[in-house]
């Protein structure tokens, strides 16, 4: 926890010296996709926050660096599966990712210029995240081992960006993160004691979706020559 909050403050350290940057919150919710519950992509569960750094390189696109924690709950009872609601399986699990990479505007979007701005946007790069390592035990029970794990995961995020004012930037969006991992809903836990416990489709790996809303703040002047011209 300590190690991604150093690295997410000095993101923010580096970006100081940019043309013009913006750091501000996100705020919204969080479902899993996978063995065990519904197989809605975009159906909050809980609740997911955290906060975004952008530096805005041109009116195009904007490096982009958040730190993010999420909770969810699969459960076989509320999934639309017979199957899955006769086996009535019921997992909690959280995530805490650090995530970097692009996001680019569809439109030319120009922080400098006097009145609103509008663009839809999308973002990926690359994210790594931890998790609870669970499993369930032959009887159906779950098993909670203490255990945290980490794994990569690939965002793949479209939103929209509204600027306010001159400081302030609205924005809304719907990211899905394709995980390196099996094991988010406890339905593959690795190593050759645990054998017994997998179902499933374990040839495909599990994603979790954050959606929400969010607000920055940016500043930072622009430059007499930079991209923004």
């Amino acid at each position: 926890m300590r190690q991604i909050l150093f690295v997410f403050f000095l993101m923010a350290s580096f970006v100081l010296g940019a043309q013009t940057y913006e750091v501000g919150v996100f705020a919204g919710g969080a479902n899993t996709i996978g063995d065990v519950g519904r197989t809605n992509y975009i159906l909050p569960s809980d609740i997911a926050f955290g906060g975004i750094f952008k530096w805005n390189k041109s009116k195009r696109y904007a490096w982009r660096g958040s730190l993010m924690y999420g909770k969810f709950t699969a459960d076989d009872n509320e999934a639309s599966s017979t199957a899955r609601q006769q086996r009535g399986y019921v997992v909690d699990n959280s995530v805490l990712e650090a995530s970097a990479g692009l996001e680019l505007n569809f439109v030319e979007y120009n922080l400098h210029q006097l009145g609103p701005a509008f663009t839809p946007y999308m973002y990926t790069g690359l994210t790594y995240f931890r998790y609870d390592y669970n499993y369930f035990n032959g009887g159906g029970v779950l098993q909670d081992i203490s255990q945290k794990d980490g794994a990569l995961a690939i965002p793949m995020t479209v939103g929209f960006k509204y600027r306010i004012n001159q400081f302030l930037i609205f924005g809304a969006e719907i990211g899905a993160r394709y995980t390196f991992t099996d094991n988010l809903d406890a339905s593959n836990p690795e190593g050759s004691n645990f054998e017994e416990f997998r179902f499933g489709n374990i040839f495909s790996d599990d994603w979790y979706v954050f959606s929400g809303l969010t607000l920055t703040y940016t500043f930072g002047r622009k430059l007499c020559c930079d991209s923004f011209e």
